[in-house]
């Protein structure tokens, strides 16, 4: 879909371009009764620049743009209540976000991340602000399979951990824009020692994207003012996915382990009438 790409590779763009772009993202049903000379005065910039950001979308020209955008727009307003209720919106949006896994997701690669894991040595989870929550949540779900894995959230630490990695060693990175600099410092190094390097992002030739050796493609999100404010379900759907995948396969070899896990977190719980 044009909004959900668009938001994908938002990072990515020029400053005049990220102009055009959050229009788009805000004011989508607007945008589509505008001619390009109208649209260029109304944010600003040249016509250039909204004819170079349409052929980055893949279109040859502005008008095949507004007529999928019109047709993308109606989809939407087809499938939102008239009345609007921000917390059912929210519901909605976090339901269609697993939905679209279906379509970021390859299943192929899925396969292929699973028996590097299965080979590794050390699986090491980077992640920093809100995407250290979602790698210390993969390495919890690994080590519950009995996996010898690690997270780490401080810049410093990651490369410091980095650096002393072989090519035995495989690295997720999770980062849903995919334009931390840190995290990507980091994992350029990992790879750079010969670690096998996996990103999990939403962002489409994200700098991410490119210094990992495979990236998993997590939901984009909606479009916000401030990156931050930007859900990372879409990056934890994707762990669970992975966990999932591992677990089936190696379950039966697992089995007792599993057992052991069961009984030793037991104690933990409350006992029903006591």
């Amino acid at each position: 879909m044009v909004l959900d790409y668009l938001n994908s590779i938002y990072n990515n763009l020029s400053a005049a371009e990220k102009k055009v772009a959050k229009y788009i993202l805000e004011r989508p049903d607007d945008v589509i009764h505008y001619s390009i000379t109208e649209f260029a005065h109304i944010v600003g910039v040249s016509e250039a620049t909204i004819h170079r950001l349409v052929r980055r979308l893949s279109f040859d020209g502005y008008q095949s743009f507004k007529i999928t955008l019109t047709r993308e727009t109606t989809e939407v307003r087809l499938v939102i209540p008239t009345e609007s209720n921000p917390l059912l919106d929210y519901i909605s949006e976090m339901s269609s976000l697993i939905e679209k896994l279906k379509k970021t997701l390859n299943v192929e690669q899925i396969g292929i991340v699973v028996q590097k894991i299965l080979e590794s040595r050390r699986i090491i989870f980077f992640g920093v602000g809100l995407s250290s929550v979602s790698a210390s949540y993969g390495s919890l779900l690994f080590s519950l399979l009995g996996l010898p894995t690690f997270s780490y959230s401080d810049p410093h630490n990651q490369v410091i951990v980095a650096t002393g990695l072989s090519d035995e060693d495989l690295v997720i990175s999770v980062c849903h824009s995919g334009n931390i600099r840190d995290i990507v410092k980091s994992t350029q190094v990992a790879k750079d020692v010969g670690a096998f390097t996996i990103a999990i992002t939403a962002g489409v030739d994200s700098p991410i994207s490119k210094a990992a050796d495979m990236t998993l493609f997590s939901p984009v999100t909606r479009f916000e003012r401030h990156e931050f404010l930007q859900t990372n379900l879409g990056e934890i759907a994707v762990i669970e996915i992975l966990f999932r995948a591992i677990l089936s396969q190696t379950y039966e070899k697992k089995a007792d382990y599993l057992e052991e896990v069961a009984k030793v977190l037991k104690p933990k719980e409350y006992d029903e009438g006591k």
